[in-house]
């Protein structure tokens, strides 16, 4: 590059390169280019900002530095979940995500899908086993589009307006609900008992003839494992309408599927499969449901089926019923508007189903619960701390109640992190009946030692 003008990193920021544009389009100078704007709005002075690194060496060092300073879950013991979960990744999911043409390929068609057609299948496959269902979509941003998508199938196959929603569901899942499909139906709340699961006298009297179905989560946000499945199915079918279930698939290797006990559609987030948190950007939502007309016809996102080609005994990988969706020719007539969906988690989570297989997830599944239940049974021991309110099943997050310490979830919390420790996530603020509590995460990658440090703090905290 010649000259002090010209920049690296900024196309065509040589003098002569840009003299040579100006001529060719007819104007003298680069503010030319910019006479329409109001004499008020240009910038007199030059930026205030910073001068700029002599090299891309020096950037680099600056910017290692301030990384640096970031306490991650790498760095520090980890006790937080409600929506975005530490798990293990096995090295070969980075391995297959990160191939060319898995990373930097988006939509595309056959004719340039670079095997992702059939990635995608086998991934929809898998997850339709894990779930018990047929059929599942190419994923969408996360879990909380995935749930007011699949509230929203359900509402145009049912022709009704009201959704039941027990009240410890995710708030800013429900918000999410609420503004996605505010425009064709109501959320009603349905109380949850003591033991924190569905209120099963409250959902059947707020059940009617408008009655959409019911959205519940298995296991739910504040980590109770619904016990009456059946029970919630069962009634909806009674009434015509559907049920609705969310669930975190990593659970799947030890719980029932969601179609054994009635489900209808299954949604969910891929991110426990083998997807990293980063910063809480790995999210995937899912959504399956069994292969009938009325169901399947009702999916705005993208599905991919095998079918025999011209060649015998050759099967090649495609969209079904394509027109039902916004990337078909009939855009206005789309279910719904899908956009970017976040196909390369599928491939991921593919990957991670893969190389598990039902016996590895029902071993990850039996070692998440045992930890779980360590944590538990240590954090019972604290003085003033009480553990698991509900006193129902959990599987890895379960609410501690730090009322009794005469400390507030914010200030041990603070306390915990100023020792390497990111205690549970703070919800006395979103449930205030539930005191000071919060909700804690324990998965896979927690060993007895991180937990009995995490007591031993505590211990010396509420002391």
């Amino acid at each position: 590059m010649k000259g002090f003008d010209s920049h690296p990193y900024i196309p065509d920021s040589v003098p002569e390169i840009q003299e040579e544009m100006l001529r060719e389009i007819g104007v003298a100078s680069l503010d030319d280019l910019h006479k329409n704007v109001p004499e008020l709005l240009t910038l007199k002075e030059a930026l205030d900002i910073p001068a700029a690194f002599p090299s891309e060496m020096a950037l680099r060092r600056e910017a290692d530095r301030i990384l640096s300073r970031n306490a991650d879950c790498g760095k520090y013991i980890n006790f937080l979940g409600a929506g975005c979960w530490q798990h293990y990744v096995p090295a070969i999911c980075d391995e297959v995500n990160c191939k060319g043409e898995f990373l930097t390929a988006y939509g595309g068609e056959p004719y340039n899908d670079e095997g992702r057609f059939q990635a995608l299948f086998e991934y929809e496959s898998m997850v339709a086993e894990l779930v018990g269902m047929d059929v599942v979509n190419v994923p969408t941003m996360d879990w909380a589009q995935a749930a007011a998508t699949s509230i929203s199938m359900a509402q145009r196959i049912t022709g009704r307006s009201e959704i039941l929603i027990p009240e410890y569901v995710d708030p800013q899942k429900v918000d999410i609900i609420s503004n996605y499909t505010e425009a064709a139906l109501n959320i009603r709340r349905v109380k949850c008992g003591p033991d924190g699961m569905t209120d099963l006298s409250d959902l059947a009297a707020k059940t009617g003839a408008d009655t959409i179905g019911v959205y519940f989560e298995n296991p739910g946000y504040l980590g109770v494992i619904e016990e009456h499945g059946q029970e919630i199915a069962g009634m909806m079918h009674d009434s015509g309408a559907l049920s609705i279930v969310g669930v975190d698939p990593i659970s799947l290797g030890v719980l029932e599927a969601p179609a054994e006990y009635g489900a209808d559609i299954v949604c969910g987030d891929l991110q426990p499969l083998g997807i990293h948190m980063y910063y809480g950007g790995g999210q995937s939502g899912f959504m399956a449901t069994r292969d009938e007309e009325r169901f399947v016809m009702e999916f705005p996102s993208r599905l991919f089926g095998i079918a025999p080609t011209s060649e015998p005994g050759e099967y090649g990988f495609g969209d079904v019923a394509y027109d039902r969706t916004s990337f078909g020719h009939l855009r206005d007539k789309a279910k719904e508007y899908v956009g970017t969906q976040t196909a390369l988690w599928g491939i991921t989570a593919g990957v991670y189903l893969a190389t598990m297989g039902p016996a590895g997830m029902e071993e990850v599944g039996n070692i998440i619960m045992a930890n779980a239940q360590y944590a538990a049974s240590r954090l019972a021991t604290v003085p003033g701390v009480k553990v698991d309110p509900f006193g129902s099943v959990f599987f890895k997050e379960f609410v501690v109640d730090f009322s009794d310490t005469g400390k507030t979830v914010a200030e041990i919390n603070k306390a915990l992190l100023s020792r390497g420790i990111f205690g549970g996530k703070d919800i006395s603020g979103e449930f205030p009946a539930l005191g000071q509590a919060a909700l804690y995460c324990v998965t896979e990658i927690h060993t007895r030692e991180d937990i009995d440090e995490l007591v031993l703090a505590l211990k010396k905290i509420v002391a």
